[in-house]
Order: structure tokens, then sequence, then C-alpha cells
């Protein structure tokens, strides 16, 4: 049976990209199948005559098996602001159901398929719904993205308790270290962990490589995943 994970973040430039990629990376180590996509993208530049996304490239380059970009991700918006916003200013309209019929997941024949989001748990898409009530019309488990900074606490608690009211599965959470000048990483950590009762699958620390994907899998546990 798939299993089909969203991830999310506590915000945006939390690390998400980073992480979805640490997991198609440890998936195929486990000699899974591996498809990873990014419905809606913001900040998108004219490559070959089509508009693209650093982040989405990211997940298209680090999968083994070749993909178009098309699949990977189905909205490219130009403009590096809210979705719904950068989707306004070029006259078109966001909704679960257009990201439904876009994204097709059904179509993605694969023993994981990772959704990635985009900013929080709850960025808009239009006046009525938000980005969260596409994972929930499709039932997605849910992965969270703590980046630790000052105040990540309370993001962390606010982005869980909204995700289990949804009625999804928190299956897992990362610990991003985002800020290498953060004080008390540690009392940070273990003080979220006694407030998210899902298993935190990694602790990244904070990398300055080139080679960030390759060193911050080694992090990533998915056997712990619920």
């Amino acid at each position: 049976m798939q299993k089909r994970i969203f991830i999310t973040g506590t915000d945006t430039d939390v690390g998400k990209t980073l992480v979805t990629s640490c997991l198609i990376e440890k998936f195929q180590q486990a000699k899974c199948t591996v498809r990873a996509i990014k419905p809606v993208a913001a900040g998108c530049v004219w490559l070959e005559g089509q508009l693209k996304n650093s982040d989405a490239l990211t997940l298209q380059q680090s999968m083994q098996q070749p993909i178009s970009y098309d699949l990977v991700n189905p909205i490219a918006l130009e403009s590096s602001i809210a979705p719904h916003i950068a989707a306004a200013k070029e006259n078109r309209t966001l909704s679960v159901q257009s990201l439904q019929q876009q994204c097709n997941l059904s179509q993605h024949q694969t023993d994981i398929l990772l959704i990635e989001g985009a900013g929080g748990w709850l960025v808009p898409l239009n006046d009525n719904e938000t980005l969260a009530d596409f994972a929930i019309a499709e039932s997605l488990d849910v992965i969270l993205v703590v980046g630790l900074k000052l105040g990540c606490i309370n993001h962390a608690m606010l982005t869980a308790n909204t995700i289990n009211a949804s009625g999804l599965k928190l299956v897992g959470w990362v610990a991003n270290i985002i800020d290498p000048n953060m004080l008390v990483i540690d009392e940070n950590i273990e003080t979220i962990k006694q407030q998210i009762k899902a298993p935190l699958i990694a602790t990244i620390p904070y990398i300055e490589s080139d080679n960030i994907i390759q060193r911050a899998h080694e992090y990533v546990n998915i056997s712990l995943l619920v």
C-alpha cells in the first residue's frame, strides 16, 4: 500500500525542501520507489522557457527515477510572495479542487509519495481554503519540520495542535537548527518532544556546505515514523 506524506513546517524557510530531499534519499536507500512533488511553488524563474522553482528542482534532482518538472510542480507562480496573492497577480485562482485536479496524486505509482507544502500549515489558497485543506481532502499523513530558532516552541505547539485537530496523523517531526547562535537548543528540543505526541525522526544540525542534503540525510531515521 502506498504511503503518502505531506511535509509541512512551522514557517517558511525552515527546511521543508531539505527534509523532503533527505526523506527521498533515505527511502531510496531502503529500496523503496519514491516520488516527491511540490503542488504549489511561488518564487519561480524562467528556465528553458518554463517557470521553475529552485525547491522543486531540488526535489526533481534528488529522485533516482526520472520525472518531468510539470509532475513535480504542477502550479508554478512567479512572484516570491504568498501563493494566493501570487496567483491573483497572474489572474489565476487556487483551490483545493484545482490542486487535486492538477496534482492527480493517483497517477504516481510508487511506494512512497512525498508532498511538500508551501510556507506553514495554514498558508491560504483563497479566502476560504488553505493548503492544509488539500492535505485533509487527500487524507495525507504529516511530518512537521520545526525550524529551531527563538520562538520555535510556540510555533511547534500551535502547528502540531492544529494538525491533530484536523484529524490527520502526525507521523513524525524534525528539529532543524536554522539559527546556529540559538541558545539552549537541547532544552528547546526536549520541551517540544514533551508536547508533540509524535516521534522526533531527526535533529539536523546547522550545516554550511554545498552538499548539505548528503550530509543532513544521515541524521534522519525513517524507521521511527509511526
